[in-house]
């Protein structure tokens, strides 16, 4: 899969190809959003997510499950992506917050600051993991917000991870055996 994608990031450049791969994916489809556009840096993601009748509860709004589930995962791959194979990313935890019933089709944009990104390794390199919280809110048209969601990003270097994860392995032995 990753000659895949740098074979079409080359062609039709990284945005693009982020673009295409997530709104082909079916655990993406089923969320009803859509990817409408991203920068070739990755950096900057904007979706949709159109009321219709795949994506209305009973009472004829946008299901919040919907609201919820077109957003997940966007952060997560972006900053994996720019951040590269010297981190571990993982989602970890997920707060939302309904405004108002979603009556029309709604909008997110994420956009990671550079200094978003320089502060993540700074703090990385000091403490090799760390939480970090990154909102986003689902609007109309006019900016009316919809939905509020904080999203909890666990971040480490991938050689504290291992490290990690190699110690809490040989203390779940450890404790097996005696």
């Amino acid at each position: 899969m990753e000659k895949l994608v740098n074979a079409l990031s080359n062609l039709v450049g990284k945005g693009r190809t982020f673009k295409l791969l997530f709104n082909l994916s079916p655990m993406y489809r089923s969320t009803g959003g859509r990817i409408m556009e991203v920068s070739d840096d990755l950096r900057y993601v904007k979706l949709r997510l159109p009321l219709g009748y795949k994506t209305k509860n009973y009472v004829g709004t946008l299901y919040g499950g919907h609201m919820y589930s077109c957003i997940d995962g966007i952060y997560m791959v972006q900053l994996i992506n720019i951040l590269g194979k010297s981190y571990v990313v993982w989602d970890k935890s997920a707060y939302i917050k309904f405004k108002r019933p979603g009556t029309q089709t709604l909008y997110a944009e994420f956009d990671l600051s550079g200094e978003l990104l320089e502060q993540i390794k700074i703090e990385i390199n000091k403490s090799g993991e760390k939480d970090f919280n990154l909102s986003i809110a689902l609007k109309d048209q006019e900016g009316i917000v919809y939905a509020e969601i904080e999203k909890t990003i666990y971040i480490a270097s991938k050689e504290y991870y291992r490290k990690k994860r190699s110690k809490e392995r040989h203390q779940s032995n450890a404790k097996q055996l005696s």
